[in-house]
């Protein structure tokens, strides 16, 4: 991919992968329609952050995030914020018409609750391997005997995506999320700080 004309190179390297699945998890298999509400549970990661894809689309967007990301989840696109810490999405008796769920730490029956009877839950992350084995299962048995369709994402990154998102970067729809940049020394220091699961965007190894 060209680098996108307004981006240095540190924010451009850091958008292919992380934007690439999103728009995968919203456009292909959530099949984001103009005028939907869409949860996000896992706002403030890598993919999460990438969420302004949503807009693209003309979709509400609702950001699942702790209290201390509140502000950075509605400075990069979320019509709605809803904090963990202080509420249960699964148990506010809102439905939304897609879920893309990043954080894996809710249940697909609990999911099947917050969807609309025909919306569709994509599960981009999983916290352990007998998660990952629920929604490989259980999903496409969910999605068999009902309107409602759940599953793992199995994204293929192309060219048309990357040209795609170059564009929306450039029109400023899509602002990547930079936490913190290491040096290429400092790797094992970044790995740490990735495996304690609170990067707010990406991580960035400077060469």
């Amino acid at each position: 991919m060209v680098k996108p004309s307004n981006l240095p190179y540190e924010e451009a390297a850091s958008v292919p992968q992380a934007a690439s699945t999103a728009l995968h998890a919203l456009r292909d298999q959530g099949k984001v329609k103009s005028g939907q509400k869409v949860l996000i549970n896992g706002a403030t990661g890598g993919v999460g952050t990438c969420r302004t894809d949503c807009k693209a689309f003309g979709a509400e967007v609702t950001g699942v995030c702790s209290t201390c990301n509140l502000d950075l989840v509605r400075s990069i696109g979320a019509d709605q914020v809803i904090d963990y810490t202080k509420e249960d999405f699964n148990n506010n008796g809102k439905q939304y018409d897609l879920i893309v769920e990043i954080a894996a730490n809710h249940s697909l029956s609990a999911l099947k609750r917050s969807l609309t009877p025909d919306g569709p839950c994509v599960v981009v992350g999983f916290s352990t391997v007998l998660h990952m084995l629920c929604v490989t299962s259980l999903g496409p048995c969910i999605s068999k005997f009902g309107d409602q369709e759940m599953g793992m994402l199995m994204p293929e990154e192309n060219k048309s995506d990357l040209v795609f998102m170059k564009e929306l970067l450039e029109a400023g729809k899509v602002v990547p999320v930079i936490d913190r940049q290491y040096a290429f020394n400092e790797i094992p220091e970044a790995i740490r700080y990735l495996e304690g699961g609170h990067a707010r965007g990406k991580v960035v190894i400077t060469m």
